[in-house]
């Protein structure tokens, strides 16, 4: 009875949060022009930075350097984009292995940072145990140092596992990103603790609870995790674990190749727009799950 109760109040919550979604506010027309005016705006001006990108991508080098700049360009040209890969074959190492190492980098260290951080974010989020708290005190404190603070720490322990000049020493250190624990832990907590009592009730295991129940209902907080793993691992250049040719990264390769000067400058444009497509792709085809995310970052038992 009471796994049935508590399955019934979940069903009866999902419909909830699906008719606030659904439901309209009512407005005046005056008041929907007003709000429509102020979003087109605001829209327009964060798209402008994405639109001045493109533009200088497509223009040929005389209008790069041309002031006052032009928000779109004149005489709009590819050859930007021909001389990357005029370049890139020139390089010593193929440039499907620059290719290869940061789709790789990026994807594996991206599942491994979600799954890992939800595993660990579970128990800290749902049960109560000796130390508990200091542990999550512990990692949110490590939110609050950058990256060059870790970097010689991180770089000892990689010597002493001999990981120097392996995909380990790009890829492990990802796995524990203290973010991604935080951001699960947190959204996890709204998750109703009839919920679990009810599926365990059932006979449910630990493990089945967590990859049937507990993934699925969080999916737009891993999703929004996904998002932040993608853009810091997609754009991972120079890096002091890492120091043969073959193991470099897409943005390594394309930083030195466009460093050449000013003749260059048309190429490092194109560069720009090259490096943000797969963190925009990736955000557009997650984006309506990130907004359920903030959406219901409100909603409690």
């Amino acid at each position: 009875m009471h796994s049935a109760a508590a399955r019934q109040n979940n069903i009866s919550q999902r419909k909830l949060m699906k008719k606030a979604r659904q439901k309209r506010v009512n407005r005046s027309l005056g008041g929907n022009i007003v709000l429509f005016s102020i979003v087109a705006v605001l829209g327009v001006f964060m798209a402008f930075p994405m639109i001045y990108t493109v533009g200088n991508s497509l223009k040929p080098l005389d209008e790069l350097w041309r002031f006052p700049p032009t928000m779109f360009p004149r005489n709009p040209t590819y050859k930007n984009f021909v001389d990357i890969f005029v370049l890139l074959q020139s390089s010593w190492v193929p440039v499907t292995r620059y290719i290869f190492n940061t789709v790789f980098i990026t994807a594996v260290g991206t599942f491994g940072h979600v799954i890992i951080a939800s595993m660990c974010a579970y128990p800290l989020a749902k049960y109560r145990f000796p130390g508990s708290k200091i542990i999550f005190s512990v990692i949110t404190l490590s939110l609050m140092f950058s990256t060059a603070v870790t970097s010689i720490p991180n770089y000892l322990i990689m010597v002493k596992l001999n990981w120097i000049d392996t995909y380990q020493a790009l890829i492990v250190p990802a796995f524990g990103s203290s973010l991604g624990l935080f951001l699960m832990k947190q959204f996890m907590e709204q998750l109703p603790t009839a919920l679990i009592e009810a599926a365990k009730i059932d006979g449910s295991s630990e493990w089945h609870l967590f990859w049937h129940i507990i993934m699925p209902n969080v999916k737009s907080a891993w999703l929004t995790l996904v998002v932040f793993s993608v853009q810091a691992l997609w754009n991972t250049g120079a890096n002091i674990f890492t120091y043969k040719e073959e193991l470099k990264t897409l943005p390594y390769a394309i930083s030195q190749i466009v460093s050449g000067g000013i003749a260059r400058a048309g190429a490092g444009a194109a560069v720009t727009v090259i490096l943000i497509i797969v963190p925009i792709v990736t955000f557009v085809i997650t984006q309506r799950r990130i907004i359920e995310t903030m959406a219901s970052s409100g909603i409690k038992e």
